[in-house]
This record gives structure tokens, C-alpha cells and sequence, in this order.
């Protein structure tokens, strides 16, 4: 019973979150200089869609089909345009365009004040199931109490791409490399090699005993092999990113891929398939070209000892895991590959360990001339 109730809270917060972000999507969508009399008239049926759509989506043993809001919206949106538009381009373009411009600062906005307007919703919706119902006066109390408690955090530890500019004095950042390394060795006490694949670059970690870098290597400033790659060939063939690893993983023929560039990978991708390729072949060896790149910065660092953690958004790419599967296994022999469903959070909860050892005072058997010589080339 008591699970049952968590999960419905659960999706119902989700859905509270996915609902504001929804709504915002569409004043900004309908503010957009571009929009017209057609546009409108196809933004209502869209958004309309879009909002029942959300109401069979976050249920209890529903699959998510990404963590990320931009992903669902923009599948959705996109699906829907292309119903409505048919043959009619220029609208369709239109209609994308404005999506485009739109998603970007629905994804800049702050939404972190919001937590009692997503607890009140999720209470309301969850005690009109049938099931919790005669519960109803015990659930808000238990709401409204969680909602009262006030978040004192002890200590806080920065990390990212934006931690340089964050108010906190040096000795709270620390580099996602580090952090990656000590939240995988969390997870998986037993791992020493680390591969985080997120949106903006790919890093090869090898770490100790203790969940410290020992050595690392990091992809260049290009977004081949990484999560930017794959959102710039969803782009290219007009769907979500999370609909790529599904489609890949359907091909019968894996399609060679020449180019690493990210750019030239999305013309050959329209060459491919100006040739009559099927597209989850080409996605196949897409998928295969990104993570050779990944596997290559895994050589660099020091190869794969031992258990080996994938992280980052990408991990829960089936395609992208599967590559990386068969590709470890040809070069390295069997290994042990964890993938952790909650990959994505790897770095925030490495990043919350640091902050739970600085304040326990704990210290760590490390060689720390090279550790600060290595945090040096991090911060480089």
C-alpha cells in the first residue's frame, strides 16, 4: 500500500513539473514575433495534444521515455506538427522554428520555488485514485508537513560547466572528473575505470581503491562522442534524442560511418540515406562511431581494469550501451560493466559525497602531490 502510494506521488509530481513546463512552453510559443493566424489555430491543436498526451504518460510502471523535458516536448511537438502540416513545409518549418527558440529559454528558467505548487498538485491527483481515497485527510497532512520542512543543507560543494562562476570560495568546487570518479565508486565500490559520456564532452577515468582520480582523459572541444553528437543527428532526422537508441537498435546491416565530425557525420547521414540506406542502420553505426571515439580516450587514460562504471546521460542510450559492450569486449576480453539507472546523477551524488567529507573532516590515503597536480591540469 505504502509503495503504491510513493509511486502515484511520485509520477504525479513529475507530471506537476512536466505540466508547468508545458504551460510555459506554450505563452512563449504564442508570444513568438513569427506566430501567425495558421500557426496559432496549428499551436492550439499541438499544445492540446501535448497536455493529454502528459496524462497517460507519467503513470506507475509507465516507461519514461527520457529524463529531460526538451526530449519529451520535442518529440511530441514535432509528431504533431508533422500531422498538421503534411505537405505544407513552410508551415512545418514555422512551427519547429518557433519550437526552437521557445524550448531554449523554457529550459533557462528557474523552477526552483515551485516545490509546494508540484506537492500540492501531486497530493490532489493522487487521492482521487480510487485506492487512496478514503485516505485523503492523512495524505494532505503528510504533505503539508513535508511542504513546511525547511531544507538546511550542511555544506555544499559546486561542480560542472558553470561551477566557476558560482558564489561558493574555492575549496567548494570540484571537477566533474572528480566527481564522476567518487560517485561511480559509490555506486560500484569496485570499479576503477569510469566512462561519462554527458551533453557537452566525454571523460575516461581511472580511479583507486578510494574513489580518487588517478588518471583521466578528456575529449577535445569537438561534440563528436558526446550527448551533443546524438542531439544534433536527432535534429537531423527530425526526432527526439530518445528515440534514436531505440531505432538503432533494430538494424539488421550496421552502416559504416567515415566522418567523427559532428557536422560532416550529419551530411553523411543525408547521403546515406539519399542511397536508400535504412535509417536505424545508419543510426547503428552512428551509435558505433561515437562510442569508437569514447574508446579511444579509454586507451589513452590507461585502458579498462578491472570493473568498469558507464555514467552520464548517455549510458541510458540501449544502442550507445550495446556498442560499448561489444567494442570492450573485442579489446579488453570480458569485463564487468556497470550501468546504473540513475546514471545521470553520478556527478551530483559525487559531488554530495565531497561536500559529506569535508564537513566529516574525513581525509583520504592519497598521494596528494599528485592529486593537486592533477586538479591543477583539471582546472586547466
Amino acid at each position: 500500500m505504502e509503495e503504491d502510494l510513493l509511486a502515484w506521488l511520485l509520477v504525479n509530481y513529475k507530471l506537476a513539473q512536466h505540466r508547468v513546463q508545458l504551460e510555459a512552453l506554450k505563452e512563449g510559443c504564442f508570444k513568438d514575433p513569427a506566430v501567425t493566424e495558421a500557426t496559432k489555430e496549428a499551436l492550439e491543436k499541438i499544445f492540446a495534444e501535448l497536455f493529454k498526451e502528459a496524462e497517460t504518460m507519467f503513470q506507475p510502471n509507465v516507461k519514461s521515455r527520457s529524463d529531460f523535458f526538451r526530449d519529451i516536448a520535442s518529440s511530441g511537438f514535432m509528431t504533431s506538427a508533422e500531422k498538421l502540416a503534411k505537405n505544407d513545409s513552410v508551415l512545418f518549418d514555422r512551427l519547429i522554428s518557433i519550437f526552437d527558440r521557445t524550448i531554449l529559454r523554457v529550459e533557462s528558467k528557474s523552477y526552483a520555488t515551485m516545490f509546494e505548487t508540484y506537492m500540492t498538485f501531486a497530493c490532489e491527483q493522487t487521492v482521487k485514485h480510487p485506492a487512496f481515497s478514503a485516505f485523503g485527510d492523512r495524505i494532505r497532512k503528510a504533505i503539508a508537513y513535508a511542504v513546511s520542512v525547511e531544507f538546511q543543507p550542511i555544506n555544499t560543494i559546486g561542480t560542472g560547466y558553470g561551477r566557476a562562476r558560482l558564489p561558493f570560495p574555492k575549496n567548494q568546487i570540484r571537477s566533474e572528473i572528480l566527481c564522476h570518479g567518487l560517485g561511480a565508486h559509490y555506486m560500484f565500490p569496485g570499479t576503477r575505470t569510469v566512462l561519462d559520456i554527458g551533453g557537452q564532452d566525454t571523460k575516461a577515468i581511472q580511479i583507486d581503491e578510494n574513489g580518487i582520480v588517478t588518471n583521466f582523459q578528456m575529449n577535445d572541444r569537438c561534440a563528436a562522442g558526446c550527448g551533443r553528437y546524438l542531439g544534433y543527428i536527432a535534429d537531423e532526422m527530425n526526432m527526439g534524442v530518445h528515440e534514436l537508441g531505440p531505432i538503432a537498435m533494430k538494424s539488421r546491416k550496421q552502416v559504416r560511418i567515415n566522418s567523427t565530425c559532428t557536422v560532416f557525420a550529419g551530411a553523411e547521414l543525408r547521403e546515406r540515406l539519399s542511397l536508400g540506406e535504412k535509417r536505424e542502420d545508419i543510426l547503428a553505426g552512428l551509435h558505433r562511431a561515437m562510442i569508437l571515439r569514447a574508446m579511444s580516450l579509454l586507451a589513452r587514460s590507461g585502458g579498462i581494469d578491472d570493473e568498469f562504471t558507464f555514467t552520464g546521460g548517455v549510458a541510458k542510450n540501449g544502442a550507445a550501451t550495446g556498442a560499448l559492450r561489444t567494442l570492450v569486449e573485442e579489446n579488453y576480453g570480458k569485463k564487468t560493466i556497470n550501468i546504473s539507472a540513475d546514471s545521470i546523477y553520478t556527478g551530483a551524488l559525487g559531488a554530495a559525497l565531497f561536500a559529506k567529507r569535508d564537513q566529516l573532516g574525513e581525509t583520504v590515503n592519497v598521494d596528494l602531490k599528485k592529486l593537486k597536480k592533477q586538479k591543477a591540469a583539471i582546472a586547466a
